[in-house]
């Protein structure tokens, strides 16, 4: 076997590749380091065993996962009330777990594909397996390939095929660099072509409508201290303070996610009388925690004045917001038992919230990484709206990640999006995916703007993500073996 092919080579190749590939994230952005990467995984990839296959896939997701999401350990420790060797443990145990998402579609396609036609079948099956890490156990989407792209010359592809496009062309554009360095010069073509062609892509497939004035409020409330009474007094008298200071032409002020931290009965008086010193044509939207009369809890978000409708969380965090074999977890670690972890999940049916003259669609906090749920609220609404609480993420990258999707989901669906957080990153964002106004990370903020109701869907907003997943799965066909190959 040659010498570039030695297994332990192939893994470590495969690690560093992980690490690359976090690289090509907010806040470093070097996108064109996402092919380099799946090369370095592709490399050699056939003259593996499918167990090889398998390790070489899981020791990429471990060097993904462990430096892409080690603001895990953030919320474990500092927020979770564990220490350190148990949070750095539970960090990694995370980590070599998401990795199987890798190990696994990597063990079939060795098993079940040859050479024929790899550099196209191994990018199907990258996307199937993103697919794949999309919904199973509930999803974890994060960090996938194309969500690097919102700002390179692939980012036109968006509106299309959304990020599995992007993660598709960005695969494929890895295997097809390694057919090129084989000097099978005729690769060259479809590189460039890939890579030019959305150059001549429209900018905007949607059209801007009227324009209303948003305010998003983010308090910068400490996050250890929120739900006692002190941390309740301090929320309501910030958020009151900043929406009493705004202008007003201001038509549309939004709080983030549970920015207080009761439940919505006992905010109502408070929120009555703030809404009772605003102009009659100005409505309030809050993040904020709602029991019904059976008792049970959701994450929503609530409408006061001119607006119409809520909304409830549908797709929950796992441990953060329900608890998966509660009856197991429960009581084992600090961290199994944090507040407001028993939440309901919302219906799937959900109308948008009608608020300021604007038909808008919500995602709160995490469901906003989930492209076709997303789009699903787009087709409905002429802006989108997500709050969120990344207080949990304090100074690490996990912010910034998150930012970087909400972008994608503008540009996918041709919508502004309001982005309300608790400390950062506060943010307006166009239908383009750029961010207009934004607030300083861990400051007490205002951030005041305009936003336009769009008219009109992207290809994306109108199918979904279906489209690319059958061209992946048409893509990783050819490499298919028809007959049992013969054990080596």
């Amino acid at each position: 076997m040659p010498t570039v092919y030695r297994p332990w080579m192939g893994y470590l190749a495969a690690l560093i590749a992980g690490c690359l590939t976090t690289l090509t994230f907010s806040p470093f952005q070097l996108w064109w380091l996402g092919p380099v990467a799946v090369a370095l995984v592709f490399v050699g990839f056939h003259a593996q065993t499918p167990g090889q296959a398998a390790l070489r896939g899981w020791s990429y997701g471990v060097g993904l996962f462990g430096s892409g999401t080690s603001w895990i350990y953030v919320s474990i420790h500092d927020y979770g009330y564990t220490g350190v060797p148990l949070a750095v443990f539970l960090t990694a145990l995370f980590a070599v777990a998401l990795a199987l998402f890798y190990a696994v579609p990597f063990w079939f396609y060795r098993r079940f594909t040859g050479a024929r036609l790899a550099w196209l079948s191994f990018a199907g099956m990258w996307v199937l397996a993103e697919v794949l890490r999309t919904y199973l156990f509930t999803g974890f989407p994060w960090l996938l390939l194309g969500s690097a792209h919102v700002d390179s010359p692939l980012a036109p592809l968006a509106p299309l095929g959304g990020v599995y496009l992007l993660s598709l062309v960005t695969a494929l554009s890895g295997t097809l660099l390694v057919e090129l360095l084989r000097r099978r010069w005729w690769t060259f073509v479809p590189l460039a072509a890939m890579w030019l062609a959305p150059l001549t892509f429209p900018g905007q497939w949607t059209t801007p409508g009227e324009t209303t004035r948003v305010a998003l409020l983010q308090g910068n409330l400490p996050q250890l201290m929120k739900w006692t009474a002190e941390g309740q007094r301090n929320a309501a008298n910030t958020y009151t303070r900043l929406t009493r200071s705004l202008e007003d032409d201001i038509q549309l002020i939004v709080w983030p996610e549970t920015a207080l931290p009761m439940f919505e009965r006992q905010a109502q008086p408070l929120l009555e009388r703030i809404q009772a010193t605003l102009p009659t044509d100005a409505a309030l939207l809050t993040g904020i925690v709602e029991r019904d009369e059976q008792g049970d809890y959701y994450n929503a978000v609530i409408a006061f004045g001119d607006s119409q409708g809520r909304y409830r969380k549908e797709h929950l965090v796992p441990f953060g917001e329900f608890m998966p074999l509660e009856w197991l977890l429960r009581g084992i670690i600090a961290f199994f038992d944090l507040p407001m972890s028993s939440f309901s999940a919302g219906a799937h049916d959900q109308q948008p919230i009608n608020a300021a003259g604007l038909s808008i669609g919500t995602a709160i906090c995490y469901e906003i990484i989930y492209p076709d749920l997303v789009a699903s609220r787009a087709r409905q609404a002429g802006v989108l709206l997500t709050v969120s609480n990344d207080t949990w993420f304090g100074g690490s990258i996990g912010p910034l990640q998150h930012l970087q999707m909400a972008r994608l989901r503008a540009l996918e669906n041709g919508r502004y999006v309001m982005r309300a957080t608790s400390n950062g990153v506060t943010a307006i964002i166009d239908p383009q995916g750029q961010v207009t106004h934004r607030a300083p990370q861990f400051e007490t903020a205002q951030v005041v703007g305009e936003v336009r109701t769009m008219q009109g869907e992207t290809p994306f907003t109108r199918t979904g993500s279906w489209p690319t997943w059958l061209l992946a799965a048409l893509m990783l066909a050819p490499g298919l073996r028809l007959r049992r190959a013969r054990r080596r």
